[in-house]
């Protein structure tokens, strides 16, 4: 069964830094899904702290919250059918290494943290991150 559904998509310091906004977001309009809101800006430690809470006791945190707040990001929200999930696919996997091809962090990946994008893992995890960026 379908669903018409937002979720929610950082375009990430490393992709805006690389001029990679265009060729990101042609990923997502290129498989039917509709940009309904979206705003550039650097983002203080305050929210990223909140969005990246279930990782607070893990070794790589602070170096995450370095790199989410080194520069301007993108965020969006997109929609479409199953828009949480579709949305997944395109971005492949979080270790770009074991990303499939054509994925997007297959295509601008850095490294497993420098991977470009983030995106909501659930439709509850879109609610809330629509609900605290935007």
């Amino acid at each position: 069964m379908t669903m018409i559904e937002k979720s929610f998509v950082l375009i990430k310091p490393d992709a805006v830094e690389r001029n990679l906004i265009g060729k990101i977001l042609d990923c997502y309009e290129s498989n039917n899904l509709k940009i309904v809101a979206m705003k550039i800006f650097k983002v203080d430690k305050s929210l990223a702290e909140k969005h990246y809470e279930e990782h607070k006791e893990k070794v790589f945190y602070d170096n995450l919250i370095k790199y989410i707040t080194r520069s301007p990001l993108c965020a969006v929200i997109l929609e479409g059918e199953n828009a949480v999930e579709e949305v997944r696919r395109i971005n492949g996997a979080t270790d770009p290494e074991k990303a499939e091809e054509g994925t997007i962090r297959k295509r601008f990946a850095v490294n497993k943290t420098e991977n470009s994008v983030h995106s909501s893992d659930s439709k509850t995890n879109a609610e809330r991150e629509i609900a605290l960026w935007f």
